[in-house]
């Protein structure tokens, strides 16, 4: 991958000590991993160094501990199923740093797999600390990061170790940074952006980059209702920010004057309660009831996103657009996923998603592995979308 060290750029580690920055911090229920997704993406990174001869050091965090051991935080039962999955013993180290970490290590053969404790036990990891830096730096000869997902932290084991030892980006990592240069990096044209979720308050950075980017920006969810009262379109009950008005109408300049088709919902499904299976009508945009609220974008909507769609070469997509955990109000989100599913199945379509609900809706559609690339990174993804720089991924520039 162009302007970024890889494995391919190693060389010979038979031997090596490598500490290997992984995404561990996957949902646990009863002790037990209850969605293993993260754990698969580092797999062939971990099966790679240790086939050929490295001894991989795996360091991660899980939950957020506050800087001080907790019990409930620990990554001892993690420990269990990356073994589990890799086919291959993975021992554990109480301890990231220190002695109890420093015998673990001594005590590896080549090939051989150790994850040590939660490195959020020790202050100094979210704080950059040169000192506990260079504590977990002598535990390795070479560094490689395989955690896209942490990449937008400045911290110890995602940005600092980079400047003590040679540093590499990993597989998962590599695929990710490839994806992104294909969905806004260098895309093929033309471009469009699907975001959606409730509040354009969490999303004006992105929305405001987007629109300097791409050629349509289709805005569904919540965030839709914000725009549509900006254009002085009644919402009804609908969730809508009233007080972002002129945040919406200056994103929509911003558009305007770069060229950015902005799509907006021009029907809606509208209930007067939020809940499954409530009673429910499709109206236009203009005529959405005073007691109502919208809960998804109409057929037309839909159509016209799906034709946005066709004429596109490249899709991201990030945000669903409607309610979509709740049945009706699922079905915009599920057509539009299906559609480009299908496109990029054909090959007409390189299409980039991300961010936690976007992941659920295209895995409640069916077709998250039909996409080009679905990122579990959901900060990282965000901030990447918003244009903003990537400590940890800035380290691996060649």
């Amino acid at each position: 991958m162009a302007g970024f060290r890889t494995l391919d750029d190693m060389g010979d580690i038979r031997g090596k000590r490598v500490l290997l920055r992984v995404d561990l911090n996957v949902p646990v229920t009863d002790g037990k991993v209850s969605d293993a997704t993260r754990i698969e993406r580092i797999i062939p990174t971990i099966d790679e160094l240790s086939k050929k001869g490295g001894k991989v050091i795996l360091l991660a965090h899980f939950g957020r501990p506050k800087g001080s051991p907790a019990p409930e935080f620990s990554l001892d039962p993690i420990a269990h199923t990356v073994s589990a999955m890799i086919g291959k013993p993975v021992a554990f180290a109480a301890d990231c740093i220190g002695a109890e970490a420093a015998a673990a290590v001594a005590s590896m053969k080549d090939g051989d797999i150790l994850l040590l404790e939660n490195t959020r036990f020790h202050k100094g990891e979210e704080k950059n600390d040169p000192e506990f830096t260079k504590a977990l730096a002598a535990n390795g000869d070479i560094y490689v990061n395989d955690a896209f997902s942490a990449a937008h932290r400045a911290h110890c084991s995602t940005e600092g170790l980079a400047h003590h030892l040679p540093a590499y980006a990993g597989r998962t990592m590599q695929a990710e940074l490839n994806a992104l240069e294909k969905g806004l990096g260098s895309p093929v044209k033309p471009v469009i952006a699907i975001v959606g979720g409730a509040k354009v308050s969490t999303k004006i950075d992105l929305l405001m980059n987007l629109v300097k980017k791409v050629d349509a920006l289709v805005i569904g969810g919540g965030m839709a209702n914000t725009f549509l009262a900006a254009r002085g379109t009644d919402v009804g009950k609908s969730l809508c920010e009233h007080d972002l008005a002129g945040t919406a109408k200056q994103i929509m300049i911003e558009a305007a004057q770069s060229g950015c088709a902005i799509i907006l919902p021009s029907d809606a499904v509208v209930a007067r309660e939020f809940k499954a299976g409530a009673a429910s009508e499709t109206v236009a945009v203009d005529k959405v009831p005073a007691d109502a609220m919208i809960l998804d974008v109409g057929p037309k909507t839909v159509e016209a996103v799906n034709q946005w769609i066709d004429r596109a070469a490249t899709l991201v997509w990030n945000g669903p657009l409607g309610a979509f955990e709740i049945e009706p109000f699922d079905r915009a989100t599920v057509a539009a996923a299906r559609h480009a599913a299908a496109r990029t199945k054909a090959g007409k379509l390189v299409s980039v998603a991300g961010g936690g609900d976007t992941v659920a809706a295209l895995n409640h559609a069916g077709v998250a592995d039909d996409f080009t690339y679905v990122s579990t990174a959901g900060g990282a993804f965000l901030e990447w979308m918003e244009g903003k720089p990537l400590p940890g991924v800035d380290v691996l520039k060649a």
